[in-house]
C-alpha cells in the first residue's frame, strides 16, 4: 500500500515530494532560524566566524574569561596556543535534523569563544559512519570535532561487525550536549489514534507499511525494530541520510510512520499535520501532555532517547578536550541557549568529560541487549 512504490522510488534515486515541500530546509527553517541564526539546508560547509569583523578575534582573545578558558598549550614547551586556525565540526547527517540543529546552535558561540572560525561540515551517509570516519582521519589536535550520537557511538558498534573504530578506544568524548526521547508518529492518513490501534492496523498489513530512519543502524532504526518485535508487527525499513528528509516524507505521506522527536515534529503535531501516538520516556512531555508514554500505551519499560554530543579523535591533548568541554558547557547553559533547547523538547547534558565517557559505555551495554533481543544486524 505504502511500501512498494516508496522502495522502488528510493532505489530509482529519490522519493516524490509533496507540493510545496521541496526540502528539509523549507519544513524546518523557522526552528533553525530561531536556534542557529540561519536556515536549514544551507551549503554543506558553513564557516561561522566571530562577530565583529577582523578586529573581533583580538578582542575575544584578550578577554580574560576566554583567555583563561582556551589559550592553552597543546603540547610541551614551545607549542602553539590553541587554537591558531579554524576548527571543523563534522555533522554526520544531512542538514535539518536534531543533530544539525544542535551543532549550528553551538558553532557560532564557540567561534566567538575561540576567536576562530568554526566550520560546520555535513557529511551524511552510512548511518553516521562516513562523518565519524572523516573525523578519525584528521590529526588528533583538536581542530576536527564531530557530533557523536547514539548511532555512531552506541548502535553501529553493536549491530555491525565491520565498524572501523572502537567507540571507547578510538574516540575521545568532549561533552554530552542534549538528550531527547523518541516519539512514535503517524501521518494523519493512518486510521490510528493510539498505539493499540496502530498495531492492529499494521498487523493486518504485514510488510506493507514503511517506516523511515536517518540511516541503517541508527538509534531510530534499532528503536523501531525493537518496537516491531515487541508489538508483533512487520514494518519495512526505508533509510535516509538524516532525520530532516525523514520528516519531509512523513509530512508528505510518502511514509506512514516514524519515530522522531518533538524537537523536530512539535509544530506539525500542533498543526495536525502529524499525529503523535506515544513518547518513549518515563514521563509525559511537558509541552504535549496529551501524548501518553509507551508504558501507558501498554509497552512497559519501553524507553528510548536520541542524544547528541561533541567528540574528537582519541589522543587529542586532554587539556584541549577539558577546555572545550568547559566552553561548550557554558554555551549550553547560557541564557540565550538553554531556554530555547528546553522549550523545543531537549534535555541539557553539559556534564564533564568523565560523565560523557560513562554515559557512552552505559548506552553501548543497553543497545547491545536491545539489538540481541530484536535480532537486529546491519551487516
Amino acid at each position: 500500500m505504502y511500501c512498494k512504490e516508496l522502495v522502488e522510488s528510493r532505489r530509482a534515486g529519490g522519493v516524490k515530494r509533496m507540493a510545496g515541500v521541496t526540502s528539509a530546509g523549507n519544513v524546518l527553517s523557522r526552528r533553525d532560524r530561531a536556534f542557529a541564526g540561519g536556515r536549514a539546508g544551507a551549503s554543506r560547509h558553513v564557516a561561522i566566524r566571530p562577530r565583529g569583523g577582523p578586529g573581533r578575534r583580538a578582542a575575544v582573545v584578550r578577554a580574560p574569561l576566554f583567555a583563561a578558558l582556551f589559550l592553552v598549550l597543546a603540547g610541551g614547551a614551545g607549542a602553539q596556543p590553541y587554537p591558531v586556525k579554524p576548527v571543523r565540526l563534522i555533522v554526520p547527517f544531512a542538514p535539518g535534523g536534531d543533530t544539525d540543529t544542535v551543532a549550528r546552535l553551538i558553532a557560532p558561540r564557540l567561534a566567538e569563544a575561540l576567536g576562530q572560525q568554526v566550520i560546520v561540515d555535513n557529511r551524511p551517509g552510512a548511518g553516521s559512519l562516513i562523518g565519524i570516519e572523516a573525523m578519525l582521519r584528521a590529526p588528533a589536535d583538536g581542530y576536527t570535532l564531530a557530533m557523536g550520537t547514539i548511532s555512531s557511538l552506541a548502535v553501529l558498534p553493536v549491530t555491525r561487525s565491520n565498524v572501523p573504530y572502537d567507540p571507547v578506544q578510538d574516540i575521545a568524548p568532549v561533552i554530552l550536549a542534549t538528550v531527547v526521547p523518541y516519539v512514535l508518529h503517524v501521518h494523519p492518513s493512518v486510521p490510528a489514534r493510539s498505539v493499540a490501534e496502530f498495531v492492529r492496523f499494521a498487523a493486518a498489513r504485514p510488510g506493507e507499511l514503511a517506516y523511515g530512519t536517518p540511516g541503517v543502524a541508527t538509534g531510530v532504526h534499532l528503536t523501531t525494530e525493537y518496537f516491531s518485535s515487541t508489538a508483533g508487527v512487520q514494518l519495512t525499513h526505508v533509510p535516509y541520510k538524516g532525520s530532516g528528509p525523514v520528516l519531509v516524507d512523513l509530512l508528505a505521506g510518502n511514509i506512514p510512520v516514524a519515530f522522531t522527536t518533538f524537537s523536530t515534529s512539535g509544530q506539525h503535531v500542533r498543526s495536525g499535520r502529524l499525529r503523535a501516538l506515544a513518547i518513549a520516556a518515563s514521563a509525559r512531555s511537558r509541552d504535549f501532555p496529551q501524548v501518553p508514554t509507551m508504558s501507558e500505551a501498554g509497552y512497559r519499560g519501553f524507553e528510548a532517547s536520541t542524544w547528541h554530543g561533541v567528540v574528537t579523535r582519541a589522543g587529542t591533548p586532554r587539556a584541549i578536550v577539558t577546555r572545550l568541554n568547559a566552553g561548550i558547557a557554558r554555551i549550553l547553559n547560557g541564557a540565550d541557549v538553554r531556554p530555547a533547547l528546553v522549550s523545543a523538547g531537549f534535555d541539557i547534558g553539559a556534564g564533564t568529560v568523565e560523565d560523557f565517557e560513562h554515559y557512552v559505555k552505559s548506552e553501548i551495554g543497553k543497545w547491545r541487549k536491545v539489538a540481541a533481543r530484536a535480532k537486529v544486524r546491519a551487516d
